[in-house]
């Protein structure tokens, strides 16, 4: 069980509150307009807190310092990334998402560092696939068979600037393709991974585990 923070209780912070509340975790959802939070079910027992969700204050009332994962998804983008930030680098909340509308801004949320959803390709899922531990590789498409997946794989910053070949040779998977600065891009035998990359790869669903486990560890350094 972890404790994770929402920002914005529209329709998609609803849903995610609930879903990850169905899901034995702990939820604190946070809105400037305390009407918002009657989308909520009423059996809701998460925290509500009404106020900015940038503001330090507003984030502790939230527990912030103890939370797993923050998600802003309010209906502003500015906002969205702003807290992100403040979660990210005030409070050290390792998994963010910030919700954006513009998909135009993309590169320089990207370039912040900061994970983020564009409302034009918008689902939940795309959300709890940043932010729950269980969902870190969700497979997009399986092959009739139903051994080899199509999959979004979260990699160790360790991986920053070594060559897709070297991924693929040390997990075993075959890369499909990136998603750079919100573009979809077909790696060459030149292309490396760089920090804000969305990595997609093919592999053996009976491998999962252990593809998981070699891409969520620093590899070892290079020989010079």
């Amino acid at each position: 069980m972890a404790h994770y923070v929402i920002m914005g209780c529209g329709r998609v912070g609803a849903t995610l509150a609930h879903t990850l509340e169905d899901s034995g975790h702990t939820v604190a959802i946070i809105d400037q307009d305390d009407r918002a939070f009657r989308r909520l079910r009423k059996d809701f027992s998460g925290r509500k807190v009404t106020g900015i969700g940038f503001d330090r204050e507003t984030l502790k009332q939230a527990d912030i310092e103890l939370a797993y994962a923050f998600a802003a998804v309010s209906s502003g983008d500015n906002s969205n990334v702003l807290a992100t930030r403040v979660a990210r680098e005030t409070f050290h909340v390792e998994h963010v998402v910030a919700r954006i509308y513009d998909p135009g801004r993309a590169e320089i949320y990207q370039r912040l560092g900061i994970p983020t959803v564009a409302a034009v390709r918008w689902s939940a899922d795309q959300v709890l696939r940043r932010i729950l531990p269980e969902q870190s590789i969700a497979g997009d498409f399986r092959e009739a068979s139903g051994r080899l997946m199509l999959s979004e794989v979260p990699l160790h910053d360790g991986w920053i600037g070594r060559s897709l070949e070297d991924l693929e040779q040390l997990s075993g998977v075959r890369v499909a393709y990136l998603t750079r600065f919100g573009e979809g891009i077909l790696p060459n035998h030149e292309t490396s991974y760089q920090q804000g990359d969305t990595v997609h790869v093919m592999l053996e669903v009976a491998k999962r585990s252990e593809v998981e486990h070699v891409l969520g560890t620093a590899p070892a350094k290079e020989s010079e």
